[in-house]
């Protein structure tokens, strides 16, 4: 596959999220400037975490409006493939690709720690290949994490079969206790009606290199390879 990870002003995890598509899972990566109006052929793009634009207005406000984003959302709608982590879920929803908000979180402070998460869903691409009984450790980054939806969206999305990921304890239980932002219904990851726009608040990338001492985001790249058709 051929991956295209797009550079913000701001963004920080871009270098993390290249490193290992191309050095741990062995794929064609090109970076993609956020003034660019060619998708250089890729097959998946990835909105990497960070801060875009220094995040003012609202984190990934301004950044929809950047022209490499007509360009992913032309991508999107014609079923291509589209990821965004952290500060990319909050572009995709912006943006419209993914329904909902990220919000502040709810204790009001930035919070970087490892959390657990796991699968709701076995039906993407990007969850096929995970374990629903197991509880996936990576790592959150993030001011503005808490997801929100009107009630009438969030039934839609729960009743869809959207929900990716929920926030989770060490041995899998779904609780308030275990919920580090707020996010309503533990929400930590959303995909579009369509399953082919992924968006999510934790950082697998930053999970998946032996050096790192925690390879479980590793599981979420096998399972995109595994089972993406292009």
């Amino acid at each position: 596959m051929k991956f295209g990870v797009v550079v913000f002003p701001g963004s920080n995890c871009d270098e993390d999220m290249i490193y290992t598509l191309r050095h741990v899972m062995g794929q064609k990566v090109v970076k993609l400037w956020h003034k660019d109006t060619d998708l250089q052929g890729v097959d998946f793009v990835v909105l990497p975490g960070g801060f875009s634009y220094g995040d003012y207005l609202r984190a990934g406000a301004i950044a929809r409006f950047s022209p490499i984003m007509q360009e992913v959302i032309r991508h999107a709608k014609r079923g291509g493939y589209v990821m965004g982590i952290c500060n990319g879920f909050q572009i995709l929803t912006e943006s419209g690709l993914l329904e909902g908000a990220l919000l502040r979180n709810l204790n009001q402070r930035y919070i970087c720690k490892n959390v657990y998460i796991k699968p709701a869903t076995q039906n993407t691409i990007l969850t096929a290949g995970l374990s629903q009984k197991k509880a996936y450790k990576i790592p959150i980054a993030h001011g503005e994490g808490r997801f929100y939806a009107p009630k009438d969206m969030l039934k839609s999305i729960r009743d869809n079969d959207q929900i990716l990921f929920q926030y989770c304890d060490a041995q899998g239980k779904v609780s308030e206790e275990a919920n580090p932002n707020g996010s309503m219904l533990n929400i930590a990851g959303i995909c579009n009606k369509e399953r082919n726009v992924f968006g999510m608040m934790p950082h697998p990338e930053r999970a998946a290199d032996e050096l790192l001492k925690n390879t479980d985001g590793r599981a979420f790249f096998e399972s995109i390879l595994e089972h993406v058709a292009v």
